[in-house]
C-alpha cells in the first residue's frame, strides 16, 4: 500500500508541477507577443490538443492497466508484447496525425477565417498549425513509454519526463519568441511559430528522459522476463481490444474541452462577421479561448484530482453491491468537489480584476469576461468526475451519449448567441452544452447505482451560502484595500489577491468550522487520526 501512495503521491506532483508551468508561462508569454501573437497561438493549440487527445489520451493508463494485470499474473511477456507492437503502432498513429494535421491547415484555416477585417490572417494561422503539428510525430510514443513504466508500479518515469517536458517546452517558447522579436527583429508570426514548435522540442526533452530511464531499468525487467510462466498466448487483436476498451472513456473526457473549443473557433469569427464585429472577433474570442480558459481550469485541476482519488472506492463498492458503501462514497465524492471548487469559483469572480492584471495586464473587458466565465469550471469540474464514476459503475457509453449532446446543444446556440452576446454568448452556450453533459451524466448515476442526490443537494445549498458570505467579506475587502493597492498596478494587484484570499480562506473555513460542515465532510479522516494519536 506504501508503495502505491507513494507511486501516486509523484505521479500527482508530477501532474502539479507541470500544470502550474503551464499556467505561469502565460504571463511572460502574453507580454511578449501581445494579443496577435496569443490570437494566433490558441488558433493552432486547439486543433492540436484535440489531435493529441485522439492520440495519446487513455494511452498511459490503458496500458499500464493492461500490464499490472499480466504482471500480477506473472505473464510479463505479455505486457512486453504489446509494448513492442505498441511503439509501431504509435509511431505510425503519430504519423498519421502529424500528416492529417500538417496537410489540413489550409482547410482548418479557411474555415477560422471568416474575413479580411481580422487582425490574423489565413496565411498566418496555417503557419502556426503546421508549426505545432511536429510534436504529434514524438508524443504518441512518449506516452507508451510511460504506460509501460506506470504498468510495472513505477511512477518515477513518468512524473519526471512529464515536468522535464514542460521546463523544455516553457524555456524553448519564451527564449525563442524573445531572440526572434528583440534579438533577430523578426515579426510576431514567426515568434508564434518558434513558439508553436516548443512542442516538439519539449517532446524531444521527455522522451530523452524516458530513454534514460528505459536504459537504467534493463537489468530490472530482464530479470521478471526470466521469472515469466509463459502459459498465456494472447493474440494480438485481444491485447488491443482490451486496450482501446481500456482507453476510449479517457480519450472522451480529454477532448471533451478542446471540442467545445473547437466548436468556438469553427463558429465565432463568422458569427461575429455576420454582426460588423469582424475586426473584435480575434480579440472577443481570445478572451475566452486563451485568456480566460488559462485561469478558469485552475480551480478544475485542483478540485478534480481529490475527487478522482475517491473513484477507485466508488468502483471497488459497485463491484461489490454494496449499496451503502457506493452512496457513501458518491456522497463524500461530490462534497468534496463542491467544497473545493465552490470557494476557487467565487474567488475568481470576486477578484477577477486583479488576477486578471497579474497575467496579462489590466484590462476591464477581459476582467469582465473572467468573472462571467468563471462558474463554467463547475460544470467542467462536475463532468470530469460522473465520467469518471459512469467508467467505475461501467457505463461509460453514456459519458459519450452525455458529450455528443452537449456538444450538440453548443452547437445549436453558439451562432445566435455570440450574434446577440459576443463573447459571453459563446460562454452561455458552453455552459448550456455542459449543464445538459452533466444532468444527463447525473441522471445515469442516479438510475443505475441507485443513488440519491438529497444528501449532496443540502450540503451543496449550505456551501453556496458559506461561499456567498465569503464573497461578501472579500468584496468588502478589496473596496477597502483598493483604496491603498491600485489594481491596474501588477504588483500592487498580487498584494491584493494575497490580501483579500487569506481573508476569504479565513472567513470560509471559520464559517465551515461552526458550521461543522469540516466535521461532516472528513469525519472519517478525522476518527482515523484521533485513532491513531489515542494508540500512540
Amino acid at each position: 500500500m506504501s508503495k502505491l501512495l507513494r507511486g501516486t503521491f509523484i505521479l500527482t506532483l508530477g501532474n502539479y508541477i507541470s500544470k502550474i508551468l503551464g499556467v505561469l508561462y502565460v504571463i511572460p508569454f502574453a507580454a511578449l507577443v501581445g494579443s496577435h501573437g496569443t490570437v494566433l497561438y490558441n488558433y493552432s493549440y486547439v486543433p492540436y490538443s484535440i489531435f493529441i487527445s485522439i492520440s495519446t489520451a487513455g494511452i498511459p493508463l490503458a496500458v499500464s492497466k493492461f500490464i499490472a494485470k499480466y504482471n500480477t499474473l506473472e505473464e510479463y511477456t505479455v505486457g512486453y508484447r504489446l509494448f513492442k507492437s505498441g511503439l509501431l503502432v504509435m509511431t505510425l498513429s503519430g504519423l498519421a496525425a502529424f500528416l492529417t494535421l500538417y496537410f489540413s491547415a489550409p482547410l482548418l484555416a479557411d474555415i477560422i477565417h471568416a474575413s479580411d477585417d481580422q487582425i490574423t490572417t489565413k496565411g498566418e494561422v496555417v503557419v502556426v498549425i503546421r508549426s505545432v503539428s511536429f510534436a504529434l510525430i514524438i508524443v504518441p510514443v512518449m506516452s507508451l513509454l510511460r504506460g509501460f513504466f506506470q504498468g510495472h508500479e513505477s511512477m518515477g518515469p513518468t512524473a519526471v519526463s512529464q515536468v522535464v517536458e514542460q521546463i523544455v517546452r516553457v524555456v524553448f517558447l519564451l527564449a525563442g519568441a524573445f531572440i526572434v522579436l528583440h534579438l533577430m527583429d523578426g515579426t510576431v508570426v514567426q515568434a508564434i511559430q518558434v513558439a508553436t514548435f516548443a512542442a516538439f522540442v519539449g517532446g524531444v526533452g521527455g522522451f530523452l528522459v524516458l530513454i534514460w530511464y528505459w536504459i537504467k531499468r534493463q537489468p530490472y525487467l530482464q530479470s521478471l522476463f526470466r521469472k515469466d510462466r509463459g502459459t498465456k498466448k494472447i493474440s494480438y487483436r485481444t491485447i488491443y481490444k482490451e486496450i482501446l476498451s481500456y482507453s476510449i472513456p479517457f480519450v472522451i473526457v480529454g477532448i471533451a474541452n478542446p471540442l467545445f473549443q473547437l466548436a468556438d473557433i469553427f463558429t465565432f469569427n463568422r458569427a461575429m462577421a455576420a454582426v460588423g464585429l469582424a475586426r473584435q472577433s480575434d480579440v472577443q474570442l481570445n478572451y475566452v479561448n486563451f485568456y480566460a480558459h488559462k485561469l478558469v481550469t485552475i480551480p478544475v485541476s485542483l478540485a478534480t484530482a481529490f475527487s478522482l482519488t475517491l473513484i477507485p472506492l466508488v468502483t471497488g463498492a459497485f463491484v461489490r453491491g454494496d449499496r451503502r458503501s457506493l452512496n457513501h462514497q458518491l456522497n463524500q465524492t461530490f462534497q468534496v468537489l463542491l467544497f473545493l471548487t465552490l470557494p476557487a469559483i467565487f474567488g475568481l469572480i470576486v477578484l477577477a480584476e486583479p488576477i486578471y492584471t497579474i497575467f496579462y495586464g489590466h484590462d476591464p473587458a477581459g476582467s469582465e469576461i473572467l468573472a462571467f466565465y468563471s462558474p463554467v469550471s463547475l460544470l467542467f469540474a462536475l463532468f470530469s468526475v460522473t465520467a469518471a464514476i459512469l467508467q467505475g459503475i461501467e457505463k461509460q457509453k453514456y459519458a459519450i451519449l452525455s458529450l455528443l449532446i452537449g456538444l450538440l446543444i453548443k452547437l445549436l446556440l453558439n451562432v445566435p448567441l455570440i450574434e446577440w452576446l459576443a463573447a459571453k454568448g459563446a460562454i452561455l452556450a458552453t455552459a448550456a452544452g455542459y449543464s445538459a453533459a452533466v444532468l444527463l451524466n447525473l441522471a445515469v448515476i442516479g438510475f443505475f447505482a441507485d443513488y440519491r442526490y438529497h444528501l449532496v443537494f443540502r450540503r451543496g445549498l449550505l456551501m453556496v451560502i458559506l461561499n456567498f458570505a465569503m464573497y461578501f467579506c472579500v468584496y468588502l475587502a478589496l473596496r477597502l484595500l483598493s483604496f491603498v493597492f491600485d489594481p491596474a498596478s501588477r504588483l500592487q494587484a498580487f498584494l491584493l489577491v494575497i490580501l483579500c484570499g487569506l481573508i476569504g480562506a479565513a472567513v470560509y473555513f471559520y464559517l465551515s468550522k461552526k458550521s461543522r460542515l469540516l466535521h461532516l465532510l472528513f469525519r472519517e479522516q478525522m476518527l482515523k487520526m484521533k485513532k491513531r494519536l489515542s494508540t500512540e
